[in-house]
């Protein structure tokens, strides 16, 4: 069970920025941001990406934060279409200006994702703390579909929203989405000091299954949906990132090299940077990498479990988060000892009567 030699990357998520005009109290970001002077310039980015496709990387996420406050991002996009990598956008949408997808398109994007916050703009808004929010992603929206660009809507739902969950799939389809990404929140990082107001009822959890269900069915040809239910519910963890350092890689603002955008929340692990090793070299022997790569770091039960290559131990973060040790079984597993305290605390936070937001101040436009 030794660690193979890693196949090629699929993608890379190029995390442009930690800025973001919002401040949605599930942001993956880290606690810690980097400073717009820190972060990675335009020559940087492009030698970046052309590591990326030699290295054999076939798709570019370019995140942030939000990517579209940064000046580059058209020549990025250019250049990531001259090396013949298909390139996707992930935005709040709401700092597009008219015509600012059109000139993404003509500069080679492929694919836009915009973030949704809830059907009801009052609720959106005040989810993602910035007036007017909602209705601004609307109209990038239009512009998207406009500039020819596919469109896939991004939902990341919890208690307060979910129950809207068929409005939000009615938005999908009336904005044109080739796809939607029903998500439920994973609690690492500044989703995890908001769990209390954040985490569903298990009865929310079975309507919005059987709302996606139904959903799928009557939408077939028309919308396609994505469903990520929430591992404090689940009984076999998902293989995270499609197993930890297997096929993505996180470039983050720095110019730090992840296996996922959370590892920095696992302590003891350097991450390597692209300013002092090629990526190449990074991706098959960074010992960040290597750390839970394969199954020989796994112990019982993992270790001689049948569904060992199928999710690769899932979530390291997670195990971290919840046990103090990122190489124990992800307690979302049945066979985890941490299973059964798992899914009380999520009982135990769903019923806390907390539905305030403890936001971060990242700076920006007007907060709602």
């Amino acid at each position: 069970m030794s660690s193979p030699r890693p196949e090629p990357p699929l993608a890379l998520l190029a995390e442009l920025t930690h800025r973001c005009p919002l401040r949605c109290p599930y942001c993956s970001n880290p606690v810690d941001l980097a400073r717009a002077s820190a972060e990675l310039g335009t020559a940087e980015w492009k030698r970046v990406l052309a590591e990326a496709a030699t290295l054999g990387v076939l798709q570019v996420h370019f995140s942030g934060g939000e990517p579209l406050v940064r000046a580059d991002l058209d020549e990025l996009v250019a250049e990531a279409a001259r090396l013949g990598l298909y390139s996707n956008l992930i935005t709040s949408a709401v700092l597009a200006e008219p015509g600012r997808m059109q000139a993404l398109a003509s500069a080679g994007l492929d694919h836009v994702q915009i973030s949704v916050q809830d059907a009801d703009p009052a609720s959106a808004d005040r989810i993602g703390g910035l007036k007017d929010a909602h209705r601004r992603k609307l109209l990038v929206a239009a512009q998207v579909r406009e500039a020819g660009l596919a469109l896939t809507l991004n939902a990341p739902v919890h208690r307060q929203n979910l129950d809207r969950l068929e409005a939000i799939i009615d938005l999908a389809v009336e904005l044109g989405a080739h796809r939607l990404e029903v998500a439920h929140v994973q609690y690492y990082g500044w989703a995890l000091a908001n769990r209390a107001a954040l985490m569903p009822s298990r009865s929310q959890l079975d309507r919005a299954t059987e709302i996606v269900t139904a959903a799928r069915v009557r939408l077939k040809g028309v919308l396609a949906i994505d469903y990520v239910v929430p591992d404090y519910y689940a009984a076999r963890p998902k293989a995270c990132m499609g197993g930890w350092g297997r096929q993505f890689l996180v470039v983050n603002p720095l110019g730090e090299v992840l296996p996922c955008h959370a590892a920095p929340s696992i302590p003891g692990l350097v991450f390597e940077n692209v300013r002092d090793r090629p990526l190449a070299a990074i991706w098959a022997d960074s010992p960040a990498f290597e750390a839970y790569r394969g199954t020989a770091w796994m112990a019982e039960p993992c270790r001689t479990c049948d569904r060992r290559e199928i999710d690769w131990g899932g979530c390291r973060c997670q195990a971290m988060a919840l046990v103090g040790n990122a190489g124990a079984t992800d307690p979302a597993c049945a066979r985890s000892p941490d299973h059964a305290a798992m899914v009380s605390l999520a009982s135990e936070e769903a019923t806390r009567e907390a539905d305030d937001f403890v936001y971060r101040q990242i700076g920006g436009l007007k907060p709602a």
